[in-house]
């Protein structure tokens, strides 16, 4: 049937519809998510990365410093966690962000230093630079400065620098017997897990998905393997290898598995991998650090190239890992 006179055909309405979406598309996750020439999603480095030492600019002390973090962000995850499992708290205040679509950036929940994002809090710290604000941050409140955006360094930092302040001094996540293997897996563990989610969700070829998706997998299977001997990567001893982790499978079924395109298997699909997760949620403080309402808000309701409808699905009812399935061979005060 012939189209009426001065109305568009449909193909041609759709063909032209995607043509604009998709490169408008393009347009917002190079920016987003900066890609390679094949299209693999490529993390861009921090730049900041100042230690806490005696004999440093910024030595250790209680309440000089602070954490600029958020539910939603897994790398902010990780140091949340470890503050609470070394009982931190009071030592290390925080302040709150949300990631803001609008502005294009993280927001502080309360305006801070005059600042209403943390993109204006970067530049009145370092005003020559252009690069990306990102969080986890650790300010120097006395220098008003950013000292170290590099989650693996604060990590490491938190479970050091601040011993005498730790209300829980005596867990070490980084016993330097280990130390170089925990550096290891997770550097691993980072590229394909990690990172690897991200890889898949940003991914702007179906060679760089395919990629991104079989290494992902390939490694996960490794882990459920690993796990189903052992209660946390490193045998009996909870390490910053587990705290990196963590906060990756914490929201794989919630968010990665779909929005990300991360679904040949659900983390509840992997009978050791499940045990491990609840287990870890299950140890002291880190319940407290896991807002999977706000995760959800904050990766469907922000990343509007990946859900442009920015609607937050019901599910899935996650309820299982909340439930206490056992507890490891040894807490981490042992």
């Amino acid at each position: 049937m012939a189209s009426a006179k001065g109305v568009l055909p449909p193909g041609l309405i759709i063909r032209s519809g995607r043509w604009v979406w998709t490169t408008l598309w393009q347009q917002m996750m190079a920016k987003m998510a900066p890609p390679s020439q094949a299209g693999d999603y490529l993390r861009p480095a921090s730049q900041f990365r100042h230690p806490i030492a005696p004999d440093s600019p910024y030595p250790p002390a209680a309440q000089r410093y602070s954490l600029i973090v958020s539910y939603g962000c897994p790398w902010a995850h990780r140091t949340l966690i470890t503050r609470a499992l070394k009982g931190l708290e009071d030592a290390i205040a925080l302040i709150w962000v949300e990631p803001s679509p609008e502005r294009g950036g993280w927001v502080f929940t309360t305006p801070f230093r005059g600042c209403q994002t943390l993109a204006e809090l970067y530049r009145q710290a370092y005003p020559d630079y252009r690069g990306r604000a990102t969080i986890p941050v650790l300010w120097d409140r006395q220098q008003a400065t950013l000292v170290n955006n590099e989650s693996a360094d604060i990590i490491r930092l938190l479970n050091g620098a601040w011993q005498e302040f730790a209300t829980q001094a005596q867990v070490d996540l980084y016993p330097e017997p280990l130390r170089a293997a925990i550096d290891s897996c997770s550097d691993r563990f980072y590229h394909t897990v990690n990172n690897g989610v991200y890889r898949c969700g940003f991914a702007q070829t179906q060679a760089a998905y395919d990629q991104a998706c079989g290494e992902l997998f390939d490694t996960l299977d490794e882990l459920e393997t690993r796990l189903a001997q052992q209660p946390y990567l490193w045998g009996e001893t909870l390490t910053l290898a587990d705290v990196c982790l963590f906060p990756t499978l914490f929201r794989f079924d919630a968010v990665y598995y779909g929005l990300f395109k991360c679904n040949r298997r659900r983390i509840q699909d992997y009978p050791a991998l499940s045990r491990y997760l609840s287990q870890m949620y299950h140890l002291p403080g880190i319940a407290a650090t896991c807002d999977l309402a706000r995760v959800k808000q904050d990766y469907y309701g922000n990343l509007f190239p990946l859900n442009p409808g920015g609607i937050i699905p019901a599910g899935p009812d996650l309820s299982w890992y909340q439930a206490d399935v056992g507890s490891p061979a040894k807490s981490p005060e042992s």
